[in-house]
C-alpha cells in the first residue's frame, strides 16, 4: 500500500527539486520557432519509453509488438498539453464535434542526420509542421521538427521540403505503434500541416498548459517559504 503521506510530499520534492522533463524544464525563449524538446526514444530502442507523469523518470511503457521502430528522435514539448484549445483547434480544422484535448504534453518527432544513442535528453529543435492525428476522438497532434543547426534537416524550413517517403514513413510508424496483435487502434492522420499551423497549436498548448497548472508556481513558491 502506498504511503498515503509521502505520497504528495514525493509529488511535490519532485517538482521542486528535480528538473521533472514536462514542468520543470522552460520551452525556451524563442518558442515557438526553436524550442527545448525532451525526447525519450530514439530509432534503436525496441521498447516504447516514456516519461511518469509524476516522478518524471523515464520508464518502460511496453514492448513493441512489431518490427517497426520509430523513424527519428520521439518525445515531448515540455510546458504543453493537449486541452481545452488544442482540441478546439482541432475541431476547427476537421470540422467535427465531441473531440478533447488527450491530457498529454505534446508530441514532437525531430529529424537529424546524427546518431544519437540514448533517449531522457534535451535537444533543441526548429519546428516545421506536423499530424493532426485523432486517436479516439481525442487531438493526438504529432509535430514534425528538425534538429537545430543538424548539417542535413536544418535546410527543411516547412514540412513541404521533405520528402514524400520520409512523411510516409512517420505516418506509418505514428499510424501502427499502438497496434496489438489481433487489436488495431482506433487512430487516424487527418492533416499534415504546415510551419504555420505548428506553430499556432504550440502555442495553444502553451495556453492549456498554463490553464491546467496555474496553481503549480503558487504551490512550489509556497513549498520554498
Amino acid at each position: 500500500m502506498a504511503n498515503q503521506l509521502m505520497d504528495p510530499i514525493g509529488r511535490l520534492m519532485g517538482l521542486r527539486y528535480k528538473s521533472h522533463p514536462w514542468h520543470g524544464v522552460d520551452i525556451g525563449p524563442d518558442a515557438p520557432e526553436v524550442i527545448i524538446c525532451f525526447i525519450e526514444m530514439v530509432p534503436t530502442d525496441t521498447v516504447k519509453y516514456e516519461v511518469d507523469k509524476i516522478s518524471g523518470y523515464l520508464r518502460i511503457d511496453r514492448p513493441q509488438k512489431y518490427s517497426n521502430v520509430v523513424p527519428a528522435l520521439y518525445g515531448f514539448i515540455p510546458q504543453t498539453y493537449s486541452g481545452t484549445e488544442v482540441a478546439k483547434f482541432a475541431m476547427e480544422k476537421t470540422h467535427r464535434e465531441n473531440i478533447k484535448g488527450d491530457g498529454d504534453p505534446i508530441d514532437i518527432c525531430i529529424l537529424t542526420e546524427k546518431e544519437i544513442t540514448h533517449g531522457d535528453i534535451l535537444v533543441r529543435a526548429k519546428p516545421i509542421g506536423g499530424f493532426r492525428m485523432i486517436d479516439d476522438d481525442e487531438a493526438d497532434d504529432k509535430i514534425i521538427a528538425v534538429l537545430d543547426n543538424d548539417a542535413v534537416y536544418s535546410s527543411y524550413k516547412d514540412i513541404s521540403d521533405m520528402p514524400p517517403l520520409v512523411i510516409d514513413r512517420l505516418k506509418h510508424y505514428f499510424l501502427t505503434y499502438k497496434d496489438l496483435p489481433g487489436s488495431k487502434a482506433n487512430c487516424e492522420i487527418t492533416h499534415t500541416y504546415s510551419i504555420d499551423e505548428a506553430h499556432e497549436l504550440i502555442k495553444r498548448s502553451i495556453e492549456d498548459y498554463r490553464n491546467k497548472f496555474s496553481s503549480l508556481d503558487k504551490i512550489l513558491s509556497s513549498a520554498s517559504t
